[in-house]
């Protein structure tokens, strides 16, 4: 994973992250159920966590794919289920991209959250969406792991990858045309393979 996970609003879809220099750059995982995944992670991902307390779920919904207006209410045991999700999410998806099996108690956890009821949309007399009154956390991560059950089943399951930096371990769906995607963000780890292909170009040879 490359640079921290702090995010910041913006028209486009997916997360402002900022690089270990603090520059920001625009991370766009391609689903919803992937953008939680910058929030932390297992093991040594752990240093990354933002989601401290429930209010921290609260704002990664708010700056989430999700429509807004969403008014969510997050406690502290759905915030430990918000975790726990995201822990099972990023090794499952991680094992998607790499091809390997799937396994058992990852894919319970998944199942465990989308058996739960999801957040209710419903329109309004000037056509727009809003959401139901009485969101949860619980609600929340049902949707966020029906989501993960809609990629995982659907197109573009087959295009499921890790950022192509050596040492980036974000997560991605390309669902771009031609499928070529194979960094984070070309702004950020594309750039970066861009200038040091450059500079190993103009090397001397043996330098």
């Amino acid at each position: 994973m490359s640079g921290s996970a702090t995010e910041t609003p913006d028209d486009r879809p997916g997360l402002t992250l900022f690089s270990h220099e603090g520059k920001p750059y625009r991370f766009d995982p391609g689903a919803l159920c992937l953008e939680l995944l910058p929030t932390g992670g297992p093991g040594a991902f752990a240093r990354y966590e933002v989601l401290h307390e429930p209010a921290d779920l609260v704002v990664w919904a708010g700056r989430s794919r999700l429509a807004d207006g969403l008014r969510l209410t997050v406690d502290a045991a759905e915030l430990e289920r918000a975790r726990t999700l995201r822990n099972a999410l990023f090794l499952l998806t991680a094992d998607r991209a790499h091809g390997r099996p799937p396994r058992p108690e990852h894919l319970d956890a998944v199942n465990a959250a989308a058996a739960e009821p999801p957040l209710v949309s419903r329109l309004e007399p000037d056509g727009t969406r809003s959401w139901a009154p009485g969101a949860t956390g619980t609600h929340l991560l049902s949707t966020v792991a029906r989501d993960a059950i809609d990629l995982f089943t659907g197109p573009y399951a087959h295009r499921i990858r890790e950022c192509g930096a050596h040492d980036c371990r974000l997560l991605f769906v390309d669902t771009s045309r031609p499928g070529r995607r194979r960094w984070c963000a070309m702004e950020h780890c594309g750039n970066l393979a861009k200038v040091r292909a450059h500079r190993a170009r103009r090397a001397p040879d043996g330098g």
